[in-house]
C-alpha cells in the first residue's frame, strides 16, 4: 500500500528541507522509546515550507470532508478551524488561506494563553465558537494533553467539536494497546484525521527502495505499533 499522495509530498518537502524536518536515524522519545525517525515539525519554518505544510493539511481536511466550505454542506459539517495557542495559531491561519484558494472559506479562530480584560476581551480571537462545529488543527498529538484542552476551550466558548486534524500520526501503543490517537477518539467520540501516519512513512520507504530505513521503521512498528 503506497502513502496518500499528500503524505508523500510532505514527507519529500521535510527531507529535502535545508535542515531536515524527517530525519532517519536513532531518537531518544520522552517515553524512553528508542525511535528510528524524527519528525520536527517546528523546522517548517519559512513561508515556502509553511505553505507547502498547509496545502497537505487541506488535503487531507478535504479528503475527509469533502463538502467543508460549500454553501450546501450538511449539518455535520465542521464550519470553523480552530489552533490552539501557541503553534496552532500561524499554523490554522495558513489553512484556512489555503482552502479559501480552493474556494472553501471557512472561520478560524485561536486562543490567547491569558484572556484580555480590555478592547473586545475574552481568550478568543478570530470566528466566534459558540454554536459552530469546530475542527481541532495540532501537529502532533503525543500525550494528548493539549488536544483536551482545545476541546474543552471549544465547548467552553459554546462551540462542538466536530473532528480533529494533526500533521503526524504516529501510530504508537500508549500504557495500554490504544494510541493516544485512538484514546482521544473514544474519548471525545470524534475522528482524528492525520495528514502522515507511520504507515505512509514505511510505505514511502518502500516505495522509494529505502530498505534499510524501512526495515528499522517496521521493526519499530512490530514492537511498539497498534493494532490496525
Amino acid at each position: 500500500m503506497s502513502a496518500t499522495s499528500y503524505a508523500a509530498a510532505i514527507i519529500e518537502t521535510a527531507l529535502s528541507a535545508e535542515q531536515p524536518i524527517l530525519r532517519f536515524g536513532s531518537f531518544t522519545l520522552k517515553s524512553g522509546r528508542q525511535s528510528p525517525y524524527f519528525f520536527n515539525f517546528g523546522l517548517f519554518n519559512t513561508g515556502a515550507l509553511l505553505l507547502a505544510l498547509s496545502s497537505a493539511f487541506a488535503d487531507a481536511i478535504l479528503a475527509a470532508y469533502p463538502d467543508l466550505g460549500l454553501a450546501s454542506a450538511g449539518p455535520d459539517v465542521p464550519r470553523v478551524l480552530f489552533g490552539p495557542a501557541y503553534k496552532g495559531i500561524p499554523l490554522v491561519a495558513a489553512i484556512a488561506t489555503e482552502l479559501a484558494r480552493r474556494g472553501r472559506d471557512v472561520g478560524y479562530s485561536y486562543n490567547r494563553k491569558e484572556k484580555k480584560d480590555h478592547g473586545e476581551g475574552g481568550s478568543i480571537v478570530g470566528a466566534p465558537l459558540a454554536g459552530q462545529r469546530v475542527l481541532i488543527v495540532d501537529d502532533v498529538i503525543t500525550a494528548g494533553t493539549a488536544i483536551r484542552e482545545a476541546h474543552k476551550v471549544v465547548e467552553a466558548e459554546g462551540g462542538k467539536t466536530a473532528g480533529i486534524v494533526e500533521a503526524l500520526d504516529r501510530e504508537e501503543r500508549g500504557a495500554g494497546e490504544l494510541s493516544t490517537v485512538q484514546e482521544v477518539e473514544e474519548e471525545l467520540a470524534v475522528k482524528v484525521t492525520s495528514v502522515v501516519k507511520m504507515r505512509d512513512i514505511v510505505a514511502w520507504l518502500g516505495d522509494k527502495g529505502k530498505l534499510d530505513e524501512m526495515k528499522a521503521m517496521e521493526e519499530y512498528r512490530a514492537q511498539w505499533g497498534i493494532k490496525n
